[in-house]
């Protein structure tokens, strides 16, 4: 990774919502590596309950999920006017939930989350986010 995208990591904050701790504390450690501050949630719930998310941040989130789907949540921020860019993680996405996250808005990496089209498209959110908010 070069100098410019560590800086522009650093201050950039990943939420990570999965119900699955060793997939949470996988994506944190790959993601502190890759130079990111990283919140971890295990569930949507706990994330909604958080009293302020930080303004440069991107939303990793499992679909599966006890309670409230990974799209439920993306809705729920949404409608709160958290604006984050969000990526879904799960195995074997339907046709109908590659359409409900196209529509959302919502980018969709399937597990497992194999060499680096994670982040790859963490770095395309960001990149779309930037662009869009300028």
């Amino acid at each position: 990774m070069d100098q410019l995208r560590v800086a522009e990591a650093c201050k950039s904050v990943m939420l990570v919502v999965d119900d699955d701790s060793a997939v949470r504390n996988s994506l944190r450690f790959i993601l502190e590596v890759e130079g990111f501050q990283v919140r971890v949630y295990s569930s949507a719930e706990e994330l909604l309950n958080e009293a302020s998310l930080p303004d440069a941040s991107c939303l990793v989130v499992d679909y599966h999920m006890p309670g409230m789907n990974g799209l439920e949540l993306v809705a729920q921020l949404r409608g709160r006017d958290v604006l984050i860019p969000a990526i879904l993680i799960t195995p074997a996405p339907s046709e109908n939930l590659r359409n409900r996250a196209a529509a959302a808005g919502v980018s969709i990496v399937e597990k497992p989350l194999l060499g680096s089209r994670l982040l790859d498209s963490i770095r395309m959110a960001f990149d779309g986010h930037t662009k869009s908010s300028s």
